[in-house]
């Protein structure tokens, strides 16, 4: 299993705005996932999409934190702004989130809903500020039962900026 040699697919939901870094509310031009999707596609040559919902988040940490409660409670999957056009010419998705509510944004739950997923290598990568995959990759595995989920990577998004060899020791054992 590996990406080498593979068509790629970066997948990747990102927060820019206010963010918790370091047990502080700071703001974020870019988001720290997408961040780290920028270091794997330099690295893998892979095609970026980004997850983005047609309903924006807030700009505000509290807001956004509301929100992500309300919809991992009631089970919404909110409704995607773009489409990707041709998943079945790509054999790994690298998939990156921020972990909110101890697993992936809902935005995200639905993107693996849309789409078909047999035989793919889905390669998980997360931000986060100590709590790590959570539950996600359980709930991958529920969502995309007959793709193949590999080893993935957590990222403390306080260390996003210092990241780059993390990442390039991952893909290197991916």
């Amino acid at each position: 299993m590996g990406y080498k040699d593979k068509k790629c697919l970066i997948a990747y939901f990102s927060h820019a705005g206010e963010n918790y870094v370091s047990g502080k509310i700071v703001k974020l031009r870019i988001g720290n996932t997408e961040k780290a999707a920028q270091m794997i596609k330099l690295h893998t040559g892979g095609d970026m999409f980004r997850i983005n919902t047609i309903q924006s988040y807030p700009y505000t940490y509290m807001d956004t934190v509301a929100i992500a409660k309300k919809e991992k409670k009631t089970g919404v999957r909110p409704l995607l702004k773009n489409i990707l056009e041709n998943l079945g010419k790509y054999d790994v998705v690298f998939l990156g989130y921020p972990n909110w509510c101890s697993t992936m944004p809902m935005p995200v739950w639905t993107f693996l809903e849309s789409y078909d997923f047999s035989g793919k290598i889905i390669l998980p990568f997360c931000t986060h500020e100590g709590s790590g995959f959570g539950h996600s990759l359980q709930d991958i595995t529920s969502l995309c039962p007959t793709a193949i989920l590999g080893k993935g990577l957590t990222i403390f998004g306080t260390t996003i900026t210092d990241a780059e060899d993390d990442v390039k020791r991952w893909l290197n054992n991916c």
